[in-house]
């Protein structure tokens, strides 16, 4: 069985046991989360919803608090002279996905 879930204005297809990382979400690890934002239920029945599939949700373990890879910025003006650089560190969930309820 899996899900097609929305969490951070983005789209993650997951199954049980699956890791994967979100943007931020608040709370402590081993904590667990309810992701109820579920766009499609899919198994031997396929569930899609009209946006959302009434009553599904996914239930996720908090696995890491941490930071994703840095990111350089860097902006530059032709013949000008003008250079600048800046990196970019954005914080991220690492989520285990303990069931998926439909």
């Amino acid at each position: 069985m899996y899900a097609v879930i929305k969490t951070g204005g983005k789209q993650y297809k997951v199954s049980e046991g699956d890791l994967f990382k979100v943007e931020l979400i608040e709370g402590a690890v081993g904590e667990t989360v309810e992701l109820d934002q579920v766009l499609m239920v899919g198994g031997a029945e396929v569930k899609i919803g009209t946006p959302l599939v009434p009553g599904a949700k996914v239930m996720a373990q908090i696995v890491a608090q941490e930071k994703d890879k840095k990111i350089l910025v860097f902006h530059s003006r032709r013949r000008k002279g003008y250079r600048k650089k800046n990196g970019h560190r954005q914080p991220i969930t690492r989520l285990k996905v303990a069931a998926i309820e439909a």
